[in-house]
């Protein structure tokens, strides 16, 4: 199968000015689902660096005290002992809007602080567009003397509160605040990629461009500029280490990292336009998309987006849509919920007026009934291609902060029927039907080692199943929760439709605040990516 049928060729990535390479081969990913898996393995690679080994890390959200384990260590003690230890600690993190908007000023500030103190060093970084983030969940770690022992995670999960959540989803015994709806601890889905062999290259050039980069660091905020100089922050990043070279081959996986810059002034060095290869990337795959498009997203908002998927659903007439969703926002309150809503309602009525009987929307629970707030950002299309990462099915992940999603082409066949899904020659492949299988079996309560795998192989018997099972358990409430539940826990998404007079206000500003546009304007009025 040629990469370029499903990968971007150097030519669409569009960004010649980077030192990202076009894709790597020879790599070994591994899907951890939930907070728990990731933060256990992480503790685990991070205490066994040594003296001159690198880790480098970015994120949206840092809370120093969350604890990786149930007894520790927290974030910041894993960070700082490692620095202590002679390992060298690199990282940049959003600076942050302000707590009392629901940000994390003061708690990125404090993991900054006290790694930085231990002997790493942790900046704040607000070079974004206006409005936006630094929304990239990455860490890596470099052994320069055992390079076949280097691995990076890359993904949607933070390193902060409410992500250490398992199967049960019982949530975390320290959440952030959120939605009444989801309760004092809420159940918390997402899902990270450990990765080995060159991409961990690629993932670390990702970072030393970011470091490198000359715009100052509190870029545009004269507040910021002004509360660093009083507490004597540190704004100018040290000299890195030379970068090792690529680990060696280590498993079958061709992997092309996808990332979100905005358009913004001063350019960034190292995307002077910005770059929306994770918009580019997608939209080649759904456009290839014969069979399923199965996919799991926080928002899954955006005309944008929604009319990628429209199209892909018109012009393929076999073709399914499969979302799981969170039934709930995030925030709650008259002025907060109703952008929040109107977004996804807008999507996925174009969705499914393009298809109304191949678009299949669901939202999660965990066993007792309470609902699962989904903040994986994965999709997978014909049991081919697939990816993992920080951004969401929405314009502003696509255009306006910054993001990373790994895409991932296995090169072993999967042998189970069907092996050819598509009809397109491509055959399925082993991660991609695997990762989707892993997320169906936990969502229907099947045996997790596969033995119940028969009618989820092929998209159809999988769309018929994934249906029933959500149908029977949404009956099984309408009828009152009369006699034993049925085995899943997906329901069918009904999204609340609001009254005209909400959505002429609602609209606006979510389109403006909470969805709004990074692309150059030319980009912007030719409609592309």
């Amino acid at each position: 199968m040629p990469s370029q049928d499903w990968f971007l060729t150097a030519e669409e990535r569009a960004n010649p000015v980077s030192g990202i390479p076009v894709w790597t081969t020879g790599n070994l990913a591994e899907p951890l689902i939930h907070g728990a898996a990731y933060f256990d393995r992480l503790v685990d690679e991070v205490q066994a660096l040594g003296p001159g080994d690198h880790l480098f890390f970015t994120d949206w959200r840092g809370d120093p005290d969350q604890r990786l384990r149930p007894d520790g260590p927290t974030v910041a003690q894993l960070f700082a002992q490692a620095a202590q230890r002679g390992v060298v600690v690199k990282g940049l993190i959003w600076r942050s809007h302000l707590d009392v908007l629901a940000y994390s000023e003061a708690e990125n500030r404090d993991l900054s602080e006290t790694v930085s103190a231990a002997g790493g060093e942790v900046l704040l970084d607000q070079r974004v567009r206006r409005g936006g983030s630094h929304h990239q969940k990455l860490v890596v770690l470099r052994h320069p003397d055992a390079p076949e022992r280097d691995i990076a995670f890359a993904g949607g999960i933070d390193l902060c509160h409410s992500r250490r959540d398992d199967a049960d989803h019982h949530g975390d015994p320290q959440p952030v605040q959120m939605s009444p709806c989801y309760g004092p601890t809420p159940p918390w889905h997402d899902i990270q990629l450990a990765v080995r062999g060159p991409v961990v290259g690629a993932l670390d050039t990702l970072f030393r461009e970011r470091w490198t980069d000359p715009m100052p660091l509190d870029s545009e905020n004269p507040m910021a500029y002004l509360r660093d100089r009083l507490r004597g922050a540190d704004l100018r990043p040290d000299p890195l280490p030379e970068q090792p070279a690529d680990p060696p081959p280590c498993g079958p996986h061709r992997i092309q990292v996808l990332r979100t810059y905005p358009a913004v002034r001063p350019r960034y060095s190292f995307a002077p336009d910005g770059e929306r290869t994770v918009a580019r990337g997608y939209t080649k795959a759904v456009r290839r998309a014969r069979r399923l498009i199965y996919l799991e997203d926080q928002y899954l908002w955006s005309a944008e987006v929604a009319d990628l998927f429209a199209h892909a659903l018109r012009d393929n007439p076999d073709l399914h849509l499969v979302a799981v969703v969170p039934r709930h926002p995030d925030v709650d309150g008259r002025l907060a919920l109703p952008p929040n809503m109107v977004g996804r309602e807008q999507a996925l009525s174009l969705c499914e007026r393009a298809a109304p009987d191949r678009v299949h929307v669901f939202d999660v629970e965990n066993r007792s009934g309470d609902p699962v707030y989904v903040h994986a950002k994965v999709c997978v299309v014909d049991d081919v291609w697939a990816s993992v990462g920080s951004d969401n099915f929405n314009r502003r992940s696509w255009t306006h902060d910054s993001e990373l999603s790994c895409a991932v082409l296995d090169e072993t066949r999967d042998q189970r029927e069907p092996t050819d899904p598509a009809g397109q020659g491509d055959g399925a492949r082993v991660f991609a039907r695997d990762l989707r299988l892993r997320l169906l079996r936990e969502h229907l309560d099947r045996d997790p080692a596969g033995a119940d795998d028969a009618d989820l192989l092929d998209p159809a018997d999988a769309v018929a199943a994934v249906t029933a099972a959500a149908d029977a358990l949404q009956q099984w409430y309408d009828d009152g929760q009369v006699g034993e539940r049925p085995p899943g826990r997906l329901r069918p998404h009904r999204p609340e439709r609001l009254p005209w007079f909400t959505r002429a206000w609602a609209l606006p500003v979510y389109r403006l605040v909470y969805d709004p546009d990074g692309r150059p304007l030319r980009a912007r009025l030719a409609g592309t990516w």
